[in-house]
């Protein structure tokens, strides 16, 4: 064999080597790429699965495998959320989850759960109790990020503390159930919305029909309903 048919032996084997590894990185699904769906695997797999199962939603095991009864528990959390229910986590579903697809929280702004002090979270959760410790979890969540919508409006205070306590805002400060303190899902329902779930879409408003006296709330445009809650922009 000539040296010249050697070399091209050898640059036809490379040339195959190449072709195989690429078709290999792009066809096995991965929790990092685009979307994770049924057959991913990774720590961003586990990520969804542990919320699902915090939610209620999921009942397998936190395995970080995308399998049937995951994807079954994503179809589930998409309908409850007014998302498309084909079982694959894209931008829209992680984004309500409060994850991003690398398997990192999502900032939700610039009040996250690492910037905040423990007194803030414990007041925001405590909001949360005091306003909705009888709505779902979703409820709880969606008040904590009607909170932080605030925060981030510029039509209200820029902390916490300072949209919390603004006159007038809540019910639960202006009768005092503030002070009653707080349990475990509700700090969980804070530290999700701090992570960037918003079961509501953005809203900075939201009420109780059966016991709402202001007339004006009414005219604020409605999002969606949430157990006993309208939200509203």
């Amino acid at each position: 064999m000539t040296q010249t048919k050697t070399v091209r032996i050898v640059a036809v084997v490379l040339a195959v080597l190449t072709l195989v590894t690429l078709l290999v990185v792009f066809t096995v699904p991965t929790a990092d790429a685009a979307v994770v769906k049924q057959g991913s695997t990774g720590a961003t797999v586990k990520t969804i699965q542990t919320k699902l199962k915090r939610w209620g939603y999921y009942t397998g095991s936190v395995d970080g495998i995308y399998g049937a009864k995951t994807k079954a528990a994503v179809q589930y959390f998409q309908r409850k959320n007014g998302l498309t229910a084909d079982g694959i986590v894209g931008n829209a579903t992680a984004k309500a989850m409060g994850i991003t697809l690398s398997g990192t929280a999502s900032s939700g702004g610039t009040t996250t759960a690492s910037s905040l002090s423990n007194s803030d979270l414990y007041l925001l959760s405590c909001c949360v109790y005091g306003e909705a410790r009888g709505e779902s979890y979703t409820g709880k969540v969606a008040v904590a990020a009607v909170i932080l919508n605030r925060v981030k409006s510029s039509a209200f205070p820029n902390s916490i503390s300072g949209v919390i306590y603004q006159a007038g805002a809540f019910t639960c400060v202006s009768d005092g159930q503030i002070n009653m303190g707080t349990n475990d899902e509700c700090t969980r329902a804070a530290q999700d919305a701090l992570n960037g779930w918003d079961p509501t879409g953005g809203a900075i408003y939201y009420f109780n029909p059966a016991t709402a006296t202001s007339k004006w709330i009414w005219s604020r445009p409605q999002l969606l309903t949430i157990g006993k809650h309208i939200f509203c922009a």
